[in-house]
Parts: C-alpha cells; sequence; structure tokens
C-alpha cells in the first residue's frame, strides 16, 4: 500500500510518517520501481502503536525504547512498567503545575473588578506586581464602598 493509504489505516499523516522515518524510530520503507513508499499491514500496526504511545504523551525517544521491547518477545514486562512509571510521573508533574497556575490565575481573576477602574490586579500579577496588585485591588474595593 502507499503512504497514503498507510496513513489512513494508521491514522498517522503522512507527514508524520516520514519525520518518523527521517528520525529511525521507524524503518524507511520499502520502495516501488517507481520511488514511492511501500507499506504492508505490520507496517500499519507499529504506525498505531507509535502514534498511541505518542498520543498518551511518550517521547519519540521512549517510543522507540517502547518499540523495541514490543518487538524483543524475551523482554522483561518490568522495562516498559518503568517507562510508564516514568511517564505517569510526568503526568502528576504537570497536573500539579497546571493547578497552581489555575489557582493563581483564579485568585488575580477574584481580585480583578472587571469595570471600567484602569487598577487591574491582572496585568499587575503578571508584572509581577503582586503585592501592589493586592493593594490596588484593596484601594478599589474601598472606593467602590464609598
Amino acid at each position: 500500500m502507499n503512504i497514503g493509504t498507510a496513513a489512513r489505516q494508521s491514522g498517522v499523516p503522512a507527514k508524520t510518517i516520514r519525520y518518523y522515518e527521517s528520525v529511525g524510530l521507524i524503518q524507511p520503507a520499502e520502495r516501488s520501481a517507481s520511488g514511492y513508499r511501500v507499506y504492508d499491514k505490520q507496517d500499519v500496526e507499529t504506525l498505531r502503536f507509535v502514534q498511541r504511545a505518542r498520543s498518551l504523551g511518550f517521547s519519540v525517544e521512549e517510543v522507540g525504547s517502547l518499540l523495541a521491547l514490543w518487538r524483543d518477545r524475551g523482554r522483561s514486562s518490568s522495562e516498559v512498567k518503568a517507562l510508564a512509571r516514568h511517564r505517569v510521573e510526568d503526568i502528576d508533574r504537570k497536573i500539579a503545575e497546571l493547578t497552581e497556575m489555575r489557582a493563581t490565575l483564579q485568585d488575580l481573576m477574584e481580585r480583578c473588578h472587571g469595570d471600567a477602574r484602569p487598577e487591574c490586579p491582572i496585568l499587575q500579577g503578571l508584572a509581577g506586581k503582586r503585592k501592589q496588585a493586592e493593594k490596588g485591588a484593596e484601594q478599589a474595593a474601598k472606593q467602590a464602598a464609598e
């Protein structure tokens, strides 16, 4: 099958297939007499494996390791589990970072009145002037109460 068919069957764009070949993640496809890439069912299976691993956030290098383990029937599953554990730890770190970012933005939003006043704790917070942002929000609240 040609690269377009392999792309459709695997869910991996043709451009990405070429990229995976160029970085050595997958073996270069055989070529037809006219120079076109030719793929078989095993290539499509490999592309699906790569696509799924990438969708779970594994790096190209990690996918290469996973592919090697997938192909090695004598592998130890502990190696595979260690790669998965490392990926979960990365995801947990990112979740913690995103949670902290959300809390900071939520706090800044709550301090901003969102009205015609020029004082904006969000912009002050982004400028690194959190203490000034807090004072500005307090002053604005006092003025609004008057």
